[in-house]
């Protein structure tokens, strides 16, 4: 198994991936912590402050010693330059808010999951071209479960996850998913900044099982009903 399959095949296996950025070196691992607790095994920080690479730097080397089954991704790369920085200090995945051609050439060969962000056919195919396979429908909540029902015949050999627009209840996950997406990702609405700010890991952690568990009963329903097709 490539490490392009390993990763993807995990963000599908959990169905969700948490992402999150918090400047505090010590609210970040102490997220990662809970995240890892709850069940995630692949989370995405996001690139969005002067902190992060340090602080994924860290999540790094907590990984190594405390949770070595989590793949530890990086998000809002905009640049080969980033994609560099975050690849000399470990990322598993790499995403983008949008696609960008070279770091596609940079990261595919290196067998490195490479998910930009596509809010277009046009853009789809281009990523495709390029070699990506596994597409972040970005913004979700401006493109909306229609556009994805839509386009999905039209790429059968891509999977797709949207970021933003999905709720953590049952009702906003299973709709997506009916739509024929592959995972969903989740920021504010899972790591709040209210949670960040108290420092409630405990409710996150929660909240998290809470997500995996709406996941995994979709996912026994899909079998049970493909199963009575047989």
């Amino acid at each position: 198994m490539t490490k392009i399959q390993l990763v993807t095949n995990t963000i599908i296996n959990q169905g969700v991936l948490p992402l999150y950025y918090n400047a505090d070196e010590t609210v970040t691992l102490e997220i990662l912590r809970s995240l890892y607790k709850a069940g995630i095994r692949a989370v995405e920080y996001t690139s969005r402050g002067e902190a992060a690479l340090s602080n994924f730097t860290k999540m790094v080397e907590i990984r190594n010693a405390e949770m070595p089954e989590m793949l530890l991704g990086i998000g809002t790369i905009k640049n080969v330059q980033q994609a560099e920085e975050y690849n000399k200090a470990g990322a598993d995945f790499f995403i983008s808010p949008g696609f960008v051609a070279e770091v596609a050439e940079f990261l595919i060969p290196k067998d490195l999951l490479y998910s930009p962000g596509c809010m277009t056919p046009t853009e789809i195919i281009e990523a495709e071209s390029a070699g990506v396979t596994f597409i972040k429908l970005f913004p979700g909540n401006v493109l909306g479960t229609g556009f994805m029902s839509a386009i999905k015949d039209v790429f059968p050999n891509l999977k797709f996850m949207p970021t933003g627009g999905v709720d953590t209840t049952k009702e906003s996950i299973e709709s997506w998913f009916k739509a024929g997406v592959s995972a969903v990702g989740m920021g504010s609405k899972l790591v709040s900044k209210e949670l960040m700010l108290a420092k409630d890991y405990t409710t996150i952690e929660n909240e998290t099982k809470k997500v995996l568990e709406i996941v995994q009963t979709l996912n026994n329903n899909n079998d049970k009903k493909a199963g009575n097709t047989l």
